[in-house]
């Protein structure tokens, strides 16, 4: 049975953020993502995981420190300082947090410059990053994000993704398979999910369109879920969706793996 871990980023936004955790760990979920907690005390984070009962699981790294919060400090030749920072602080507080995966965010590549050359130095980045990451027992995911909702993302698909982890060559750097995204930019998951198992270190799901719960929009999830266990995917499965209503109200979806709804 696929082990869920709820997006406090995304899910229960009709609560204060301290107040989701407790929420999510009544409503049958043992362990959280949370995908920027950089705005709060790392102490404040940790009690309130600790006092909930609940593992974390995930975070995201910031795009750029020095100038705004778009996608891109990795793939930019000239700010490899920079990405290093951004990286030395995601496994501080992904250890602090007693996690050990990290969503790296890589950028669209901008107007005039090539896609080659950010790709290299992405790659060029992310090697010097798996070995940081090694040396503290964290996987580092990359996750090929739709262009349609991105333009110009460095990797949108399972093909292109999977070919930067073999460039980067690193054991520790996985694919971050989200189904929201791949649906747009590929679909036919059940073939991609088994030819991809190898690499894949996360899954994430979401309706198509809206993003919404599973039971919504075009994707089978619940075949999609007996499928994982089929292929044998024994990782975390994160909910990372924006209800359409009250969090609670649309957790039907989880009955089924011992998630509790109010309907």
């Amino acid at each position: 049975m696929p082990r869920f871990a709820a997006n406090l980023s995304t899910m229960f936004p009709e609560l204060n953020v301290v107040d989701r955790f407790r929420a999510a760990a009544d409503a049958g979920f043992q362990a959280v993502e949370f995908l920027q907690p950089y705005d709060w005390p790392i102490e404040e984070f940790s009690s309130w995981l600790a006092e909930a009962g609940l593992e974390f699981v995930l975070l995201n790294t910031l795009g750029r420190l020095k100038t705004d919060l778009e996608l891109g400090a990795g793939i930019l030749p000239g700010r490899e300082g920079e990405f290093r920072e951004i990286i030395n602080l995601a496994l501080q507080i992904i250890k602090s947090l007693g996690g050990s995966m990290v969503h790296v965010t890589s950028g669209s590549v901008p107007d005039g410059m090539s896609s080659a050359t950010c790709e290299q130095t992405f790659v060029d980045n992310m090697s010097v990053a798996a070995t940081a990451a090694a040396a503290q027992e964290v996987t580092l995911l990359l996750e090929p994000l739709n262009r349609r909702d991105h333009p110009g993302y460095l990797h949108s698909s399972t093909a292109e993704t999977r070919r930067l982890i073999e460039l980067i060559g690193a054991p520790n750097v996985k694919l971050q398979y989200d189904f929201y995204h791949l649906q747009i930019s590929q679909g036919d998951h059940r073939q991609h999910l088994v030819s991809n198992l190898d690499v894949i270190g996360h899954i994430q799901f979401s309706s198509v369109p809206g993003r919404h719960e599973p039971q919504y929009g075009e994707l089978n999830m619940a075949l999609l879920f007996d499928y994982l266990d089929e292929i044998g995917y024994d990782g975390w499965v994160g909910a990372e969706y924006t209800p359409k209503g009250a969090t609670l109200d649309g957790l039907a979806w989880g009955r089924p793996y011992g998630i509790k709804h109010t309907n």
